[in-house]
């Protein structure tokens, strides 16, 4: 980005945000709590962008104050420590500049969302289903690390040697879709599966797609448009099952979108889930067409589960797993399946705002 252009939106960031500091000092604003609200989030949005720009003016001064110094001293040992104080000051300068930089990335309005995943097993059979299980297990315990976000299955479709051939979870919590939204695509597996008798390595794959939740004012479904039949329930529950059709499947006609719901006991409960999923669905059916029309790129989120598309390999007898998006791997596959996912997604984010700032330039 021209520094030109950056110091002109921080100008205009800047007094944007004295003018929301000025408006919630207003007595007759103060009385309009929704405006009070409004403004206030806006504020706090703006904060940490206004707090580093005035950061970073007060290093443009010390370093031209340095440089300033450097040629009016006569002494070579002051000389020689402003020289220094300037390397130091340049490289800080640097790093504050490359962060306000990153700041001035517009924020994807989807990131505080909550998320609905979908694991699905590709090719693979049973071996897949397994692995699914598996990835199933890494979301929610990369879930508990958060601290307060919670995962809850919507609908599941279990094998017979407990693995899924698909499973349909919401992950709550602050911030769920900018950390999990990476992990769409197809997952690849290279392993010696339990049930191989020979000892040889099998390749499986399983999709997953992310999907943010969103509510009935971003997505209108017309309950026309909706056919909904109940049954009753196929999950856990022995004896003690309702004998009620508490399970939902529910048909979006225009679309043909299909959704089904058993995880609740409540037939209210279950059609409430489905109708999440639906809505998530269609928001990002309308997102990617609409990126199709303005001649964005489209990337499908999950392929056709082909062994040859992946974005992550997970392999087993090197104990390996390597993102082929941003070219890095790690040697500790226990830790990662066990939910420590954080230096991928962190190097991923890097990589999106690195490639948002190009497209910006």
């Amino acid at each position: 980005m021209e520094i030109e252009r950056m110091l002109s939106r921080l100008d205009a960031l800047e007094d944007r945000y004295r003018e929301l500091n000025r408006l919630m000092a207003d007595p007759e604003v103060a009385q309009d709590y929704e405006k009070v609200a409004e403004y206030a989030k806006e504020r706090s949005e703006l904060q940490e962008t206004v707090a580093i720009y005035s950061q970073y003016r007060q290093e443009v001064e010390e370093l031209e104050a340095t440089h300033q110094m450097l040629q009016e001293e006569a002494d070579p040992d002051l000389q020689e420590m402003a020289r220094e104080e300037i390397t130091r000051l340049e490289a800080q300068q640097e790093a504050t500049s490359l962060k306000l930089q990153q700041l001035l990335v517009p924020k994807d309005p989807r990131d505080a969302k909550n998320v609905i995943v979908e694991i699905r097993a590709g090719a693979g059979g049973d071996e897949a289903g397994l692995f699914a299980a598996d990835l199933f297990r890494m979301y929610t315990r990369f879930a508990e690390r958060q601290g307060g976000w919670k995962t809850e299955i919507i609908s599941e479709n279990r094998t017979g040697i407990g693995g899924f051939k698909e499973i349909i979870f919401i992950v709550k919590g602050k911030g769920a879709f900018s950390r999990l939204k990476y992990e769409s695509g197809v997952h690849r597996v290279q392993r010696i599966p339990v049930t191989e008798s020979s000892g040889r390595i099998h390749t499986s794959t399983i999709t997953v797609a992310v999907l943010p939740e969103v509510d009935d004012v971003e997505v209108k479904v017309n309950p026309k448009d909706l056919e909904i039949t109940t049954y009753g329930s196929s999950g856990p529950g022995g004896q003690h099952m309702q004998k009620n059709d508490t399970a939902v499947r529910m048909v979006h006609k225009p679309s043909g979108m299909v959704v089904t719901c058993e995880s609740e006991r409540s037939l209210t409960q279950n059609k409430l889930r489905a109708m999440a999923v639906l809505r998530a669905r269609l928001y990002e059916f309308e997102r990617q067409k609409q990126e199709d029309e303005t001649g964005a790129a489209r990337r499908s989120q999950v392929g056709s589960g082909e062994r040859s598309e992946k974005i992550r390999t997970y392999n087993y007898p090197q104990n390996r797993v390597t993102d082929h998006r941003v070219g890095m791997s790690s040697y500790n596959l226990p830790g990662i399946l066990d939910g420590d996912l954080d230096e991928f997604i962190d190097a991923l984010t890097l990589d999106e705002q690195t490639r948002r700032l190009e497209a910006m330039n």
